[in-house]
């Protein structure tokens, strides 16, 4: 369990609390989670932060009513920096989300730029909201991985399934630089508060000293039984590879099953882009 468990910031979320829906629009349903608080476990300097990425989470349950009242739907791609000082607590997102059902909007237009201000006030940063249309989403087409090779189907032996970053120790086998991209499906933790099992594909795209694999996975499935959110999960695994294997480049990418129509997907990065598209039947 994670140190911050009992941090006051968690301790008024709704998450873990009965809650009842509204249908009409309300701003103050968002709630947000000091991105610090597991920042500072893995000391982590927010004002000068190791990586550059972003959060990538889809909407596929939003709807509101246009002027005549008839219902719209669509499904949006929402993008919070991983510079902002909070991140959005998923089930106040799926609260507000729910709460423009019966609520009345000019235009597609007003929908999206009313997102985009009430999440970029509430994590403390520039949210950028995207609508696209149910039949027709680019980014949520689904992608073969071929230039990533799985590292899931080893033939070892695990009895422990308790986080431990040490698995990691003389993790680089080798003094000559590769560049990899590596995948692993088998990527599960737990929701931080309710302890629902949270379930990810993460990709790894490396340059330095060749990562065992079989340490690799080790360390990966030791976060099947460990408490943190998506974000922090990927955070730690970053750090946790950029100092156990000091790579030149890294980036983490984990791309979480959906639950309660949002699905969240941090990326972590050396690099200053964006995250790519990538998704399988799972997401």
């Amino acid at each position: 369990m994670s140190n911050y468990h009992d941090a006051d910031e968690l301790k008024a979320l709704l998450l873990g609390k009965e809650t009842t829906y509204q249908s009409q629009y309300d701003a103050g349903l968002l709630q947000g989670v000091p991105r610090s608080l597991n920042r500072n476990s893995l000391a982590v300097d927010q004002q000068a932060l190791p990586f550059n990425g972003e959060d990538v989470w889809y909407g596929f349950e939003l709807s509101w009513l246009n002027d005549n009242g008839l219902p719209q739907v669509a499904v949006a791609e929402f993008r919070f920096p991983c510079t902002s000082v909070n991140i959005v607590e998923s089930k106040s997102f799926k609260l507000y989300l729910n709460s423009f059902n019966q609520s009345k909007f000019t235009d597609w237009h007003s929908v999206q730029q009313r997102l985009q201000i009430d999440l970029s006030n509430v994590c403390e940063g520039m949210a950028t909201v995207t609508l696209f249309d149910v039949e027709n989403c680019p980014p949520l087409a689904l992608t073969n991985d071929e230039k990533y090779s799985r590292i899931d189907e080893q033939d070892i032996t695990i009895e422990d399934y308790q986080l431990d970053p040490n698995i990691l120790d003389g993790a680089c086998i080798s003094s000559q630089v590769v560049e990899e991209n590596l995948v692993s499906h088998l990527l599960k933790s737990n929701c931080l508060i309710t302890n629902q099992p949270d379930w990810a594909s993460l990709y790894i795209r490396y340059r330095g000293k060749k990562i065992n694999r079989e340490k690799l996975l080790r360390y990966l499935v030791s976060f099947r039984q460990h408490n943190e959110f998506h974000e922090q999960c990927v955070e730690r695994i970053f750090v946790d590879l950029m100092t156990f294997c000091q790579c030149e480049q890294l980036t983490v990418y984990a791309r979480y099953t959906r639950r309660g129509g949002l699905d969240i997907n941090p990326y972590r990065s050396t690099q200053n882009d964006k995250a790519p598209n990538l998704r399988t039947l799972r997401q």
